[in-house]
């Protein structure tokens, strides 16, 4: 078994400093040492989206990247999009209003998704949102509440901006 490597990564605005084994997943140190259980594994093969977080702002796979490469990153995970505990973000809000889960299982993946692609797209069409969101699976919602999250949470946004 290969040594430990030093790591130096900032989760939700914290920075944490440690080793990690060569092989661990960004994903299981996230869930296992950040205690960022929002973090949930699906498939771990990177298809079905709900282990997705921000690194460096980038909406990333994080079952399909070592924890040693996020090494001097910034990651975000559902658990750090709020503002502070009380506050809801507008995506999260969105999600709860619009009925854009069920399970739930999902649901931080594609959040997390969505504020990653309202970033870049803050006025998209529905075309544009179900493409988006294309590597994100549920299988409980048929897609419909999620869509109309991210409408709203994309005018919600755009409020905020002016």
């Amino acid at each position: 078994m290969a040594d430990p490597i030093p790591l130096s990564v900032t989760v939700n605005g914290r920075t944490r400093r440690g080793v990690a084994e060569p092989r661990l997943t960004l994903a299981d140190y996230l869930r296992e040492q950040a205690q960022c259980t929002g973090v949930h594994l699906g498939c771990e093969h990177g298809v079905c989206g709900s282990c997705t977080v921000l690194m460096d702002g980038e909406a990333v796979r994080s079952c399909l990247l070592f924890a040693v490469q996020a090494d001097g990153a910034h990651i975000t995970t559902v658990e750090g999009l709020a503002p502070d505990q009380d506050t809801l973000h507008p995506v999260q809000e969105a999600f709860r209003d619009c009925h854009g889960l069920q399970c739930g299982f999902c649901t931080p993946g594609f959040v997390v998704s969505v504020a990653a692609f309202l970033e870049a797209n803050p006025d998209p069409s529905d075309a544009e949102i179900r493409h988006g969101l294309a590597g994100n699976l549920c299988r409980c919602t048929g897609y419909q509440g999620i869509v109309a999250a991210t409408k709203q949470a994309a005018a919600t946004l755009r409020e905020e901006r002016t």
